[in-house]
């Protein structure tokens, strides 16, 4: 194949481009667009000689976009309008302004693409902006295929399931969009990219490639039917989660951990305050775990649903420390529960889990909460790239 010319819209700090990379895809990056400074220079870091637009997207003009002449899009619009715990503002929300203004633009351009990737959250694919997307693929005659997917679905142990299109202008694209039947629909390639491959049960749905319960280190003697377990989970949540650890598909956390010294990792261990305020609500992985969830832009600041955190002394039993906790005082409490060592992933550690590759790396002058955010507001790598190669194939 020759040589992709690639435009990467709200390129971020380069997930996308590593992903192209990471696919084996023949392409260069023509042009990153995007306007968050902190995502900027993290991105002009690690990718010096590619341009590097930092401007609006609907501020740059159709002739600009044509002299670009590029073959394929790759873009992850903002995802704040389709979040569920947002106020899913959807197309009224001024955010998706930019993708509108894509929209509009993609009929108008002199050639277009071969090929579209876009990702966004779950929630993107029951809402207005999605069917305008579908509209204007299929005005422009594009082919195109719609997917929910975790990194599990590559044996990643992170649970961060988002919603794909990948788009293409040929009529040998083997798979169709999803309105048509689901017997019209070929998928038979699929399985080869993504193994926990499970169809939706609508063909008006995207395809499901992976479940989106998260599990976790849990003994079989832990799970008591009709209680709530020493932590603030249910038996049915710990059997979901000892499940997922017995999926030897996926790889252990330990693969993906950093070697550091135990200076190095006091700084990532949580205080007594938040161990007293949080501890019933932590997600807790150890080393040996094939599970963890979701990293969000919060993760190091906030602690409830914005990722996991790990157990540093596994000879300390989970259950120990935990029951009848409630009934001491909160210096004994803090006692306890330092003895787990619970320590946040390093950025390195979750830029791992999020599949970047060793030579990514962020330069000096960002904090490690500008770290933990951008990662957030980033991809799976490995996911996109199996999709890439999906795509051009």
């Amino acid at each position: 194949m020759e040589c992709l010319r690639v435009l990467e819209l709200y390129s971020g700090i380069g997930g996308m481009h590593y992903a192209l990379k990471e696919s084996g895809i023949p392409g260069q990056v023509v042009a990153a667009i995007d306007i968050n400074t902190t995502a900027n220079q993290i991105y002009r870091h690690n990718f010096p000689d590619t341009p590097l637009w930092n401007k609006t997207i609907e501020g740059i003009a159709l002739d600009d976009f044509n002299k670009l002449s590029f073959d394929m899009i790759l873009m992850s619009p903002p995802c704040q309008p389709f979040t569920r715990i947002g106020l899913q503002g959807d197309i009224s929300d001024p955010r998706t302004k930019s993708f509108l203004y894509v929209l509009d633009l993609l009929p108008r351009l002199h050639r277009l693409p071969r090929f579209i990737l876009l990702e966004n959250v779950k929630g993107f694919e029951s809402s207005a902006a999605r069917e305008l997307l579908v509209k204007t693929l299929t005005g422009c005659g594009y082919r195109f295929q719609e997917f929910m997917v975790s990194p599990t679905s590559v044996g990643i142990p992170n649970s961060r399931l988002r919603y794909f299109l990948i788009a293409k202008m040929s009529t040998s694209f083997s798979t169709q969009h999803s309105h048509t039947s689901t017997s019209d629909r070929v998928c038979i390639q699929l399985p080869d990219v993504f193994p926990h491959l499970a169809e939706a049960d609508s063909s008006e749905q995207p395809t499901v490639l992976s479940p989106t319960c998260p599990g976790s280190c849990q003994s079989e003697e832990e799970v008591r039917e009709g209680q709530v377990l020493y932590k603030l989970e249910t038996a049915a949540d710990a059997q979901r989660k000892r499940s997922q650890n017995q999926d030897l598909s996926i790889r252990q956390i330990q693969d993906f951990l950093e070697p550091q010294k135990e200076e190095d990792l006091e700084q990532h261990l949580l205080p007594p305050r938040t161990l007293l305020r949080y501890a019933l609500l932590l997600d807790i992985v150890q080393p040996t775990c094939r599970r963890s969830v979701c990293f969000t832009k919060g993760y190091g600041r906030y602690v409830e649903g914005t990722g996991s955190v790990l157990q540093g002394c596994t000879e300390t039993q989970m259950e120990s420390v935990f029951t009848g906790l409630d009934q001491v005082s909160e210096e004994e409490k803090v006692q306890q529960l330092l003895k787990l060592k619970l320590r946040y992933f390093t950025p390195r550690e979750v830029a791992n889990l999020m599949g970047f590759p060793q030579s990514f790396m962020f330069p000096e002058g960002v904090s490690t909460l500008q770290q933990y955010r951008a990662l957030g507001n980033s991809l799976n790598v490995v996911v996109v790239s199996r999709l890439l190669q999906l795509l051009v194939s």
